[in-house]
């Protein structure tokens, strides 16, 4: 018999099928892609001048250490030349096996196929090679200013991850299996997957994290039992109903971030904070903020303090009866909750108790993980985008965040919902991550530039309501709660922000585990512990390293240091009153807002 009396294997009737839904489904991805609007280029990448000038370092210090550099092209161009003869070795004694050592440990390799088989063995510790090069190239480069080589190194490690062989289709054995078991049925479904994605955002690629069809809020997510009790065109204001015979004097008002949803806070009962704080007595309010769209280009910070903090602490001070409330901002609701009590101290005003901040940024000397994207070329990208669209586009910001964990928030959720074809998790909180806002095109750049690049507010010199506004000037009795692992406000920067403070009374109390997991961490759960340390005039190193360590919830210590400042017990109140009906059930209108590409 020769090669070509050897039959074809048949392609069964489902395997089939599922080929031919995969040639109707491109079609729709091309008709998709087809409507994806163009995004300022500078939104998509660094300034091409970054890496014109890393290369000109890298050759200067060719030129002038060339020893350093060939040391590092050698054990490249021997670790893959030996990689290569091993393999070559094995197959030559007829051996498909992989070599005795398989390589390092990383956890996207975790297929038992990236050991114990030879091709995809090969392919991983060739690719782990190749990282470890380009690693050490970005590092041999000396004479370059160090943000733009903390920018390079950025870069160079999204390229890196994006070219893992994981994903792609052909070098990625779970991909290969399903498909096999499933008769391609998995890839159809992952391009529906993909498609949709595509689809729902007018051709930008938003990959989705959670089956959004899981959960409904006010329905399972966002219960908490309350009414909107004031409304305007910045926020609707949510007064909860008290779940105590008596409550504490002072009322709370707590101002989330505007970035996403108020409601990461009351997910679910188990560890709703908002409820936690509620049953232990207090009349707690929450500012819903908008969801803005193009007609708020020109809504600037002053609105979100004057409309938005001001307004909703004169409708809660009405409402209970009170010269005075104490308040709570989360991230950069925390930052401008910092901005207004500067603007009351300087109008001679003290309508606010105390104020506890969340993981707040208030000085913004060490840019952080967020240093590639807070360079001029990059925001001057997205400035160009809020002058054609007149706000920075929820997406945007999204997509910024989940690059500074691609491999957990893009790479990873892609490969299982485009290539292993499976429906994202039930998971609240992620479907909440999902639930973005967009922001004001004004107010958006204030923050930028004002704020993130020039550090004006801790220096004293942020302009803002006919005041010149500084940090210094928040001298109310404070509580800060940071997030050990936070990559988003880093708990030092946070820890530094309140040591500028003027406040004579300040509490700093640092969770472990990050940004959203380190706050909404009920008492319940014992999961994550937290550090405290009264003394804060030392550095934040020395500050954790002489903290005591307490396991389980931060909330607790933070609500009896709240307590000593709430007054006494008085009977619970009813939700409203006469001038304030409700305009709507808790979780309220603003909320349900979706923002779409």
């Amino acid at each position: 018999m020769t090669t070509n009396d050897v039959a074809a294997p048949e392609l069964s009737a489902e395997l089939e099928a599922n080929l031919q839904k995969i040639d109707t489904l491109t079609q729709r991805l091309m008709s998709a892609l087809s409507h994806k609007r163009q995004i300022n280029p500078s939104l998509q990448g660094p300034d091409s001048m970054l890496y014109g000038k890393a290369l000109t370092a890298y050759w200067q210090e060719w030129l002038q250490n060339p020893a350093k550099i060939l040391e590092h092209q050698v054990e490249y161009w021997g670790k893959s030349m030996t990689h290569y003869l091993e393999a070559q070795q094995a197959l030559a004694k007829g051996k498909l096996q992989p070599p005795e050592d398989p390589g390092p440990k990383d956890r996207r390799f975790k297929n038992p196929l990236w050991d114990e088989h030879p091709y995809f063995n090969f392919i991983k510790q060739q690719y782990l090679i190749n990282s470890e090069a380009i690693s050490n190239a970005v590092n041999d480069v000396e004479d370059m200013d160090e943000t733009e080589k903390k920018r390079l190194r950025y870069f160079a490690q999204q390229i890196v991850d994006m070219f893992a062989p994981t994903n792609f289709f052909a070098t990625n054995p779970d991909a290969l299996q399903k498909a096999l078991e499933t008769e391609g049925e998995s890839l159809v479904k992952g391009l529906e997957n993909l498609v949709a994605d595509l689809e729902a955002n007018n051709g930008e690629l938003v990959v989705r994290l959670a089956d959004e069809g899981a959960f409904e809020i006010g329905t399972n997510i966002a219960t908490a039992k309350g009414e909107v009790v004031y409304r305007n065109h910045m926020m609707e204001v949510i007064q909860y109903a008290p779940t105590t015979e008596k409550v504490r004097e002072t009322p709370i008002i707590l101002f989330p971030p505007w970035i996403n949803k108020f409601y990461i806070l009351d997910l679910k009962p188990e560890n709703s904070f908002i409820r936690w704080v509620v049953d232990q007595g207090y009349t707690l309010f929450v500012a819903s903020w908008i969801n803005p769209d193009e007609s708020y280009r020109d809504v600037g910070l002053e609105a979100y303090i004057e409309e938005g903090y001001l307004r909703a602490v004169e409708e809660v001070k009405s409402i209970c009866e009170v010269e005075k409330v104490n308040a709570i901002g989360y991230c950069i609701a925390g930052t401008t909750l910092s901005l207004t009590l500067s603007l009351l101290k300087q109008r001679g005003e003290n309508s606010i108790k105390s104020a506890t901040f969340f993981t707040t940024l208030t000085d913004f000397s060490d840019q952080g993980e967020f240093t590639p994207f807070l360079q001029n070329d990059f925001i001057d990208g997205i400035e160009a985008e809020i002058e054609e669209s007149g706000i920075l586009k929820s997406f945007i910001m999204a997509r910024t965040f989940s690059y500074l964990r691609s491999n957990d928030l893009i790479y990873g959720p892609a490969i299982k919902s485009y290539m292993m074809g499976e429906t994202p998790p039930a998971f609240d909180l992620l479907y909440w991550n999902g639930d973005g806002a967009n922001l004001p095109g004004r107010m958006a750049m204030q923050y930028l530039r004002g704020l993130c690049q020039s550090n004006k507010f801790a220096r004293g010199e942020f302009e803002l309501m006919g005041h010149t506004l500084s940090l210094r000037d928040v001298d109310v009795p404070l509580c800060s709660i940071a997030c050990e692992t936070d990559h988003i406000a880093a708990w030092k920067d946070c820890y530094c922000g309140v040591q500028t403070m003027g406040s004579k009374s300040k509490q700093f109390i640092l969770s472990e585990s990050g940004h959203i997991a380190g706050i909404v961490n009920p008492p319940t759960k014992k999961k994550y512990g937290h550090y405290t340390n009264e003394d804060l005039s030392l550095s934040p190193d020395e500050w954790k390293d002489t903290a005591s360590y307490t396991e389980g919830s931060w909330w607790p210590v933070w609500e009896k240091w709240l307590a000593k400042r709430s007054g006494k017990w008085v009977e619970a109140r009813d939700v409203g009153d006469e001038s304030h009906p409700s305009l709507a059930p808790a979780p309220g209108t603003y909320v349900r807002v979706k923002a779409r590409a």
